[in-house]
């Protein structure tokens, strides 16, 4: 179980592969994240999404288990491509790392680095990336805290993400 609290979820496919490498396959998994996280009662507050991995931050309200939901996803997702794709048991995911925030500072450098993600693997403005919560962030997000936010360094955050 899972105790209340932020966390930010990094997951990668087997390999590194990149699965998700078409629109239609990066809206399903997009679909499934955010049917799940609805599911399991995670609060979503960041996504980025792209072809071998993902990152996550949500607030998870009660002990309802960021590895279940997380596996849930895995599961789905992964049964879903391989029925689109023509496959039988391929191994679709492997990495899974979550992080329980209880720092504020780590919590608001974590979602400047979740919404620049985009812009970090060379896909152009993150603003206009269709599978990253930055274009909605600011468009829908307070001027002050959005402002807070993109003040924090991402640079000193140990996070794995050489996809």
């Amino acid at each position: 179980m899972t105790e209340p609290g932020t966390y930010f979820i990094t997951a990668a496919t087997y390999k590194k592969a990149h699965h998700f490498r078409s629109a239609e396959k990066l809206t399903l998994l997009q679909s499934v994240i955010f049917e799940t996280c609805e599911e399991f009662d995670f609060k979503l507050q960041a996504w980025a999404i792209f072809p071998n991995h993902y990152h996550l931050i949500g607030f998870n309200p009660v002990d309802r288990g960021v590895l279940k939901m997380t596996q849930k996803i895995h599961s789905v997702s992964a049964r879903e491509l391989n029925r689109l794709d023509g496959e039988v048991g391929r191994k679709v995911w492997y990495f899974m790392r979550d992080k329980h925030l209880t720092f504020e500072r780590s919590y608001l450098a974590r979602l400047n680095y979740v919404h620049n993600n985009p812009t970090h693997h060379g896909l152009g403005s993150s603003l206009n990336y269709p599978f990253c919560s930055a274009n909605w962030f600011e468009t829908h997000g307070e001027r002050a805290f959005l402002e807070t936010v993109k003040s924090f360094k991402t640079d000193q955050l140990e996070i794995e993400d050489d996809f």
